[in-house]
């Protein structure tokens, strides 16, 4: 496994944090098992002037992890029943960070098939939520470091601009025109598969 991406690499924009988290590997060790997957899908959520990011609340007790230092884990629940993981950027005070979309498996296979259920490998980790499930991500891992265990990011394979889209973000209800959502378009493990739109652009 390579090395965990240092604190600098998330203490800049959101959108190029987003961008380059792009085939970089999101690692879980987990007292049941260690599980990994390349992250092929990401969304920025940019501080308090987006309605879309939880931070446009302010700071409260469940957002304080995003004002927190960059290349920490802002993991949340949502709908009673789901959690999400971030990694917060920029330096702190300011509140943003990249949620991670989807992931290819790589590790651990086995374990996120317990973990998941019955579903074809290409679902295990292909959503915010089904990711959390399939590495063992929970609450409890809010605000760690990701640059040591036992939730960490490391460098990947880097993804050509050519095999990057950018659309806007999705499973919203504020600010959805905003092109925030980068995928790997050869990957068949996002969360939704890519088909060009007016909206949609490659990366550059």
């Amino acid at each position: 496994m390579a090395a965990a991406l240092a604190a600098s690499f998330y203490d800049r924009r959101t959108e190029r944090v987003a961008r380059d988290l792009l085939g970089a590997i999101l690692r879980c060790v987990t007292p049941e098992g260690v599980a990994a997957g390349r992250i092929v899908e990401t969304e920025a959520y940019l501080g308090e002037h987006d309605a879309a990011c939880h931070a446009a609340a302010g700071r409260t007790a469940r957002t304080e992890g995003l004002y927190g230092e960059p290349g920490t884990a802002y993991v949340y629940f949502t709908y009673g029943m789901h959690w999400c993981a971030n990694a917060v950027t920029r330096r702190a005070g300011l509140p943003s960070a990249v949620l991670i979309r989807a992931l290819e498996p790589l590790e651990g296979i086995a374990l996120m098939r317990e973990r998941r259920g019955p579903v074809r490998d290409r679902d295990l980790a292909n959503g915010p939520a089904k990711l959390c499930e399939a590495l063992g991500i929970t609450g409890a891992l809010n605000g760690v470091p990701l640059r040591r265990s036992p939730l960490t990011i490391h460098h990947g394979t880097a993804v050509p601009d050519r095999a990057v889209a950018v659309t806007p973000r999705i499973g919203i209800s504020k600010a959805v025109d905003r092109p925030l959502r980068w995928v790997d378009i050869r990957s068949d493990c996002l969360s939704r598969p890519h088909r060009p739109t007016p909206r949609s652009r490659t990366s550059r």
